[in-house]
């Protein structure tokens, strides 16, 4: 005869569907637990980001509106449209032009009493000048002496790199710098805020009423945008205040810089 053994069970009961219920419920309450308690922190993550992003697009272009205007021509800064665009004229390279004779009667100065003098030598470093650059000499921004109306500024007749002597068309200059200094200028830039974005426009003719010529988006975003120019007592202490609001996702960031130029000319 055969004898039969008990085998006991290996596997034990399922759940029940009530149990299922309740270990659903106790999962979901403590997620929502942990949620709660990490909403927070991220929440303060994601706004630290975006303020970040936000800072650094105010910061950059107004780092890039700060270096043009350090190197604008001295006195051709100037703010229109009701403080929301700021205009100037780029300085692409400066020199000292020769007042007066050798000793020995020789050299190329630059003559303010003749209207048929077109030329004069560089004394020191010699310059690049391109097709279509302007020079200046002793821009005081002021009617008679105003590179904007071109009273003081005259077009290159001959251009090149290492240019020991300039030539330039269109009579004589009104005024003498006291340091001999002139300036090669190209065309007017300017920085325009409308319709909640900071453009850069720049190569459009002088006389032309910006925006015109070549632009490039500086900023997006633009809450608030004001440019102050203050002249100054003195050339030395000429400045400029920018002020630059950028907005997204119901942030604010806003950022003033101030910078001081040189109207020396």
């Amino acid at each position: 005869m055969r004898t039969r053994r008990h085998i006991p069970a290996v596997y034990g009961h399922g759940f029940t569907l009530i149990e299922a219920i309740i270990v659903i419920v106790l999962t979901g309450i403590l997620a929502a637990a942990v949620a709660v308690f990490l909403r927070a922190p991220v929440q303060a993550y994601l706004d630290v980001a975006r303020r970040a992003e936000l800072t650094d697009i105010a910061d950059t272009a107004l780092r890039r509106i700060g270096r043009d205007l350090r190197q604008a021509l001295p006195n051709s800064i100037r703010v229109t449209a009701g403080n929301t665009a700021i205009e100037f004229i780029p300085v692409k390279t400066a020199g000292r032009y020769r007042e007066a004779l050798t000793n020995a009667g020789s050299g190329d100065p630059l003559d303010f009493s003749d209207p048929l003098d077109s030329s004069f030598d560089v004394i020191g470093p010699t310059v690049d000048i391109e097709n279509g650059d302007s020079i200046v000499v002793y821009n005081l921004g002021i009617p008679g002496d105003d590179a904007y109306a071109g009273t003081n500024r005259r077009m290159e007749s001959a251009f090149g790199t290492g240019l020991s002597v300039v030539n330039f068309s269109g009579g004589q200059f009104p005024f003498s710098s006291p340091a001999r200094r002139f300036h090669v200028v190209g065309t007017p830039a300017s920085y325009i805020c409308a319709g909640g974005v900071l453009t850069r426009y720049w190569n459009y003719n002088f006389g032309v009423v910006p925006p015109a010529g070549n632009s490039g988006v500086l900023a997006s975003h633009v809450s608030g945008c004001r440019f102050t120019y203050e002249p100054g007592v003195t050339a030395q202490n000429s400045l400029v205040t920018l002020e630059l609001a950028i907005t997204k996702d119901d942030e604010t960031v806003s950022l003033v810089q101030q910078v001081h130029v040189s109207n020396v000319p």
